[in-house]
């Protein structure tokens, strides 16, 4: 069969499109070495087009996480289904605190696991992951509802540029062991890696009840607290962790649960009721705007144990993230 050289170029470009939409969602990784990790609530590939809802896999429900403040963008390239959600920071994802399900993760024994495939295109003061965090209007501002967070940038006690991922007992601001309170909720883990722009990394973090660690690129990045250095001098700090010792940065030291909201309990003291779960926002300093996510997430999931070592280290190579775009 002969074609003119009009239809042949019209024939060519045809299949160059239809090649460019085949690779375009060919994962690099391995979702399902995610799904096998036990304790896993949900995993999030973000492959669903803008519109619609980012349904998880693993667990046992779905999830689903609703878009807010317009269209999440899907991006080419991903991890785990060939797409990443991109935020501009305008928008994000919800679940409704009623729909939580498994999510709710909440109590004196509690342990959570968290794990994102992130690609920043600007680091802003307070960034965004994931999780369940209200802090309400701002400092010295009790009435937070905050449970469990990945968050980025947080230089105030330590964590500049860095993964910061924060465990509330309080739901409110952080309390000394004398009850006097800070201004702000001041228990999280710093790693020592700075988190790059446009460059793919993994980030978690775990918590076992008693200590927070967070990982970069599935390594634990131990770090003795430096008082001065980290802004960290105060007495809750030095010496009121284990054995009247500090509390350390990486893994830090926060043994008293995560928040649990009572309605009867806290009508009147935490009148937003309790928080929803959120992707690339979260409400602080009186808006659900002020600290958003400007990036691409590939992946994200949820356990609801302590992940060891090994497995953070696992999830890390499940991204393969030298091959994403």
């Amino acid at each position: 069969m002969k074609f003119s050289n009009g239809v042949l170029t019209a024939f060519s470009l045809l299949c160059l499109s239809c090649w460019s939409l085949a690779t375009a969602a060919e994962p690099t990784g391995d979702a399902a070495a995610v799904k096998q990790i036990p304790g896993l609530v949900a995993f999030w590939t973000f492959g669903e087009e803008p519109g619609n809802p980012r349904v998880s896999t693993g667990g046992d429900a779905q999830h689903p996480l609703a878009e807010e403040g317009g269209d999440v963008a899907r991006a080419d390239g991903g991890p785990y289904s060939g797409y990443s959600a991109k935020f501009e920071g305008r928008q994000y994802f919800r679940i409704p605190h009623a729909e939580l399900g498994k999510l709710d993760i909440h109590g004196k024994q509690a342990q959570v696991s968290m794990f994102a495939v992130v690609c920043l295109d600007e680091m802003k003061r307070g960034v965004t992951i994931a999780g369940i965090w209200n802090e309400g209007e701002g400092r010295n501002d009790d009435r937070g509802v905050r449970q469990y967070a990945m968050l980025l940038n947080m230089p105030t006690y330590g964590g500049p540029r860095q993964l910061t991922p924060h465990i509330s007992a309080e739901g409110g601001v952080t309390r000394r062991a004398d009850g006097s309170a800070f201004p702000w909720c001041c228990d999280y883990a710093a790693t020592i890696s700075q988190v790059p722009e446009k460059k793919w990394v993994t980030l978690g973090f775990t918590y076992d009840g008693k200590y927070i660690r967070a990982y970069f690129d599935g390594v634990l990045e131990e770090r003795e607290l430096d008082a001065k250095k980290d802004r960290r001098e105060d007495r809750y700090f030095t010496s009121e962790g284990p054995d009247s010792g500090d509390r350390g940065m990486n893994p830090y030291y926060h043994g008293r649960g995560i928040f649990s909201y009572d309605p009867e309990k806290h009508k009147e003291s935490k009148p937003s009721g309790p928080a929803d779960f959120t992707v690339g926002a979260r409400y602080a300093v009186g808006s659900i705007f002020s600290e958003t996510l400007k990036g691409r997430i590939g992946g994200l999931a949820v356990f609801d144990r302590a992940l060891t070592d090994e497995e953070m280290k696992q999830l890390h190579e499940s991204a393969n993230i030298n091959e994403l775009p």
